[in-house]
């Protein structure tokens, strides 16, 4: 169920209103930031990418956690005619809403770079790319890095708004709506939509930001990408609604793609969080648990909206729900949490805030997002405009989290790439010695028959990093690794050795882990886990 139907309709509401935008635009002309004008500290962080290390996200080696907004229309700010950089975008309008992101705390915004539309569209008409939408897009990213925040842009939307899949889908001769979008997800059904969808995000992530002259995939400004805004693969059959198998598969195959693509940034999939055993919303076709255990997935994401007629949560229920979401994601999943869509409505906005932010900090939370930050009226249900009073709760709520970010050493581990070709000698660095029994490995096997992927964390359980590692194990049978992200492997017959890469993932922090994945080919029915690990030569317990 689209739970938020009304303001992911607003596009055109959102077209009438931009008159008053050239009113804005006038009022912050002479306000407006110049690019690049960061203190030191802030470009020095601002030049680094954030990473995982285990369950949560890293920043300069450090555990990061961080407050954050969304925003809905930030990519229609101007005429969508005219000049490029006078007329089709809105500059001083755009630097005036990451000006009062920057003043309310938000470290993080997550963004749509999606849109099939004639009005600011990115992708009009399969595979034509709107040259001018995207260099508004090139300065949303110079704008945010000039405010010292990081964006998660997301690359399609599951709903209508903005066109979505179902643009897609009619590209391919086919009809949308729920749940015949379902079939975006099915290969079998829908070739074209794989197609069309990695052919937008290799333009985006290759694109070179036609101010900084640096490529997508090279910015540190942006903090993660989604895959697509809530995916779903529902009412297909009732064991794809529990298990979600083949939305799991179209996630490993993009995910697998945009790690091949880049290697430096984070991925999420941008999924809801909806089932059953949550007692939020029902069983969809995209489980919490399996689909977010894809290991080309770097952290979870869930998007609570309590007060919804359909959920009727209470401020201890949701409590409950969140932490439950957190507790499987690092215990289960073995990722950091982001929620990365949150708000009430027909309630006490501060009395919630002012609960659910404590007690999500209190649970480990990593990240969260609220929906969501407008500039000016357009959502009079879950639109907050600066000045409201619950960005006050807001603000402390940034504030905690920022207290909890730098205390705990962390090891970084940049996405997954396929970095399998990489030799052996790039990760030369000296290893320091691991005490027999101070080690424990994780490893999780997903088995497709004549394929494969493992995704392995090393937890160090001594009193002192190990710098420089290497991981040896055998596998069952003729297995053999196609690509490694994280690690780079060497295989000798059986035997594989993985070691850090050179220049990131070098130590692990004492009490800390490290997490490598790969992909490879096998012979069907003979898979199965390594009877054994070691870290530079002494043995390993398991997990």
């Amino acid at each position: 169920m689209n739970h938020r139907i009304r303001h992911r309709r607003t596009t055109p509401t959102a077209r009438r209103l931009a008159p008053p935008a050239i009113l804005l635009a006038a009022a912050v002309a002479t306000a407006g930031l110049t690019l690049g004008r960061a203190d030191t500290a802030q470009a020095d962080t601002s030049d680094s990418f954030t990473t995982r290390c285990g369950v949560h996200f890293c920043l300069n080696g450090k555990e990061y956690y961080f407050a954050g907004a969304n925003t809905y229309d930030l990519f229609t700010y101007g005429s969508a005619s005219g000049d490029t950089e006078t007329q089709f975008m809105d500059k001083a309008r755009i630097d005036a809403q990451f000006a009062n992101l920057q003043a309310d705390k938000v470290d993080v915004v997550r963004l749509w770079m999606f849109n099939h539309q004639d009005w600011h569209g990115f992708e009009k008409s399969k595979g034509v790319y709107d040259e001018q939408e995207f260099s508004q897009f090139d300065y949303i990213i110079q704008s945010a890095k000039a405010h010292n925040m990081r964006l998660v842009p997301v690359f399609e939307n599951y709903w209508e708004a903005y066109g979505g899949i179902d643009a897609r889908l009619q590209w391919e001769g086919l009809s949308g709506g729920q749940p015949g979008r379902a079939a975006f997800f099915d290969k079998n059904r829908c070739p074209g939509c794989f197609t069309s969808y990695k052919n937008y995000v290799s333009y985006a992530l290759n694109r070179v930001n036609h101010y900084s002259g640096v490529k997508y995939k090279d910015d540190p400004t942006i903090f993660a990408w989604d895959l697509m805004n809530e995916p779903r693969y529902q009412d297909q059959s009732a064991a794809e609604n529990v298990n979600g198998t083949t939305l799991r598969a179209w996630v490993d195959e993009m995910g697998a793609f945009v790690k091949g693509i880049d290697s430096k940034h984070l991925l999420g999939v941008g999924i809801e969080g909806h089932g059953a055993k949550y007692g939020f919303g029902g069983d969809e076709g995209n489980p919490f648990v399996h689909v977010q255990q894809s290991p080309y997935i770097d952290y979870t994401s869930a998007h609570p909206y309590p007060t919804e007629s359909w959920a009727n949560l209470s401020v201890d229920q949701t409590k409950t729900l969140i932490r439950s979401w957190i507790s499987d994601s690092h215990n289960t999943v073995g990722k950091p949490f982001f929620m990365g869509e949150f708000n009430v409505h027909n309630v006490d906005r501060s009395a919630w805030w002012g609960q659910i932010y404590p007690d999500f900090v209190a649970a480990g939370g990593d990240g969260s997002a609220f929906w969501w930050y407008e500039d000016h009226n357009v959502d009079s249900t879950f639109g907050v405009q600066a000045g409201a009073p619950e960005l006050s709760v807001f603000r402390a709520h940034s504030a905690a989290m920022a207290a909890k970010s730098g205390l705990v050493n962390g090891t970084s581990s940049p996405s997954p790439s396929s970095s399998a070709s990489a030799s052996a000698s790039s990760s030369a660095s000296a290893t320091s010695p691991a005490p027999a029994g101070s080690c424990a490995v994780h490893y999780v096997l997903s088995d497709w028959g004549s394929t494969f992927n493992g995704d392995v964390t090393i937890k160090n359980l001594g009193s002192a990093p190990v710098n420089g590692w290497q991981l040896t194990f055998s596998f069952p049978g003729s297995q053999q690794v196609t690509s490694m992200w994280n690690a780079v492997p060497v295989q000798s017959g059986k035997q594989v050795v993985a070691s850090n890469p050179s220049g990131y993932n070098t130590s692990i922090a004492a009490g800390g882990t490290v997490n490598f994945g790969f992909s490879g080919t096998s012979v069907t029915g003979t898979n199965g886990v390594p009877a054994a690990f070691s870290l530079n030569g002494l043995s390993c317990g398991t997990y």
